[in-house]
């Protein structure tokens, strides 16, 4: 089956489930804001996903659920315990994942896994290629794939080739450390638009290539830019800049933050049997005056320990009431066989212990720590039933926590305290921003959350609302698609 439109990630938008006393398959939608923009445009236009089932055992594609059930027709690559080891646990996570974060733990470079890397993007490339139908769109997704828009391009000229990085781009002079950034640049300008979450991702993405002799012209006055504690806030126009390549062909460079379906968790957040979670969580905790939530895969990036540290900082010095306050902090596993995430766990685990055991009283926690993921609904009740929304990401590609939290807050109840180093933070201007690298900055924005004036806060929280329902997933879909639409 030939595709005019294909999306390229690492994963399918499916959960492979495998009963363990039948053996029987079965395969569950993935939610996630991805899937949610791109599902019409995939529908109407013989569209195909490309991913990774995620399973390290062989999926036939004939294996995969039916176009006709789920709604797109789903092109299953595999990878086997050593393409995830080294392409997936290693040169995604171990070495670009920590480098484009701004080395928050230093990258490790392999090049057995640099190899891998090569090899399984290829893969990805070559099942692109051979489902794309002439003159097809190809939306590659993150910083799993930098080289397949170059490989592809090499398979099929035909093609029209976006590529998306989700994550932040490091400054010029920390990818410079990188031993194949020539290649993973080379790779990206494969495409005919690349297109980051924020200003300074863009910029230095386009500093980088200029530091390789790429021919860069950035469209943007810097006398005119805005700046919101040091970062660039985005501007009018999408596209920022331009790559022009020997070959004559031109790539162009946009900002496009992404978002989410802000109308359709605003509605679940109004559902009543959601309001009754939420009114049952609540009381469940022992109605306190503050309930204040976190929700994060448990990362090191996320700066859940500084937070932490914050809170307890307040309860030390007497700022914060113990009997007052009480906190939720959901940390869904991820990439646990990695050292530096199993050192993160203790470390989180570790604060919440000390700050229960200091100041929790007998049968009642202040801190309840959850290691575990939770359907969609029982975070959206969370969301509701907060009364701060704490994020401190220590660097974050755009955060969509904040956003979801935001919607769910459309009446302008709640508050959102929010690092300035989350891509959220150059659109939700009105959350209470901290640096997260400052404990007694978090602690002061979290303070000031709860005992701000009520009318600013219900102010703040309505413009952001208002924000998002402009600056909604299908918004941000549609402005990248339109730019490939205009490739010459």
């Amino acid at each position: 089956m030939q595709s005019d439109f294909l999306v390229v990630a690492n994963r399918l938008p499916v959960d492979r489930n495998v009963d363990g006393s039948t053996g029987e398959v079965t395969w569950v939608p993935s939610p996630g804001g991805l899937v949610t923009a791109l599902k019409p445009v995939l529908e109407s236009n013989r569209g195909a996903w490309i991913g990774w089932p995620g399973a390290t055992d062989e999926v036939a594609a004939e294996d995969m659920p039916a176009p006709e059930d789920a709604g797109i027709h789903m092109v299953p690559v595999n990878l086997d315990a050593q393409d995830f080891a080294q392409f997936y646990e290693g040169f995604s996570n171990a070495t670009l994942w920590p480098l484009y974060h701004d080395l928050i733990v230093h990258p490790t470079y392999d090049k057995r896994w640099w190899e891998r890397y090569q090899q399984v993007n290829q893969r990805f490339a070559q099942a692109a290629a051979d489902v794309a139908a002439k003159y097809a769109t190809v939306w590659v997704q993150d910083y799993q794939l930098h080289l397949v828009p170059g490989q592809l391009r090499d398979l099929r000229d035909d093609v029209c080739i976006g590529f998306f990085l989700h994550i932040p781009f490091p400054a010029p002079e920390l990818f410079r450390q990188l031993p194949w950034r020539r290649q993973v640049l080379e790779g990206t300008l494969g495409a005919d638009v690349v297109g980051f979450h924020t200003q300074d991702s863009a910029r230095n993405f386009m500093e980088a290539l200029r530091a390789m002799d790429y021919s860069v012209q950035i469209m943007d006055d810097s006398e005119s830019a805005n700046y919101l504690r040091g970062a660039r806030l985005p501007e009018g126009a999408h596209v920022v800049g331009t790559v022009a390549l020997e070959s004559g062909r031109q790539v162009k460079v946009g900002v496009f933050p992404i978002s989410i379906d802000s109308a359709k968790v605003n509605a679940q957040a109004n559902q009543p049997t959601v309001l009754a979670q939420a009114s049952d969580l609540r009381a469940r905790l022992g109605n306190p005056k503050v309930l204040i939530a976190g929700v994060d895969r448990l990362d090191y990036t996320k700066g859940i320990q500084h937070r932490l540290e914050a809170i307890e900082f307040l309860l030390d010095s007497g700022r914060l009431t113990p009997e007052d306050v009480a906190m939720v902090q959901v940390a869904t596993p991820s990439r646990e066989r990695l050292d530096d995430y199993q050192r993160t766990r203790q470390q989180v685990e570790a604060i919440v212990s000390r700050i229960n055991g200091n100041h929790g009283s007998l049968g009642r926690s202040l801190i309840h720590y959850l290691h575990s993921g939770l359907p969609f609904e029982q975070i959206v009740a969370l969301y509701a039933a907060a009364d701060v929304m704490l994020i401190t990401p220590l660097k974050d590609g755009m955060n969509l926590v904040a956003k979801e939290y935001v919607a769910c807050h459309s009446d302008g109840s709640g508050a959102l305290v929010l690092s300035e180093f989350a891509g959220a933070a150059t659109q939700l201007v009105q959350a209470y921003l901290c640096n997260p690298h400052d404990v007694e900055s978090i602690a002061d924005a979290l303070q000031l959350a709860i005992e701000d004036d009520p009318v600013n806060k219900v102010r703040r929280m309505r413009q952001m609302w208002d924000h998002l329902q402009e600056h909604d997933v299908n918004r941000w879909a549609n402005a990248f698609l339109q730019q490939l639409r205009e490739v010459e």
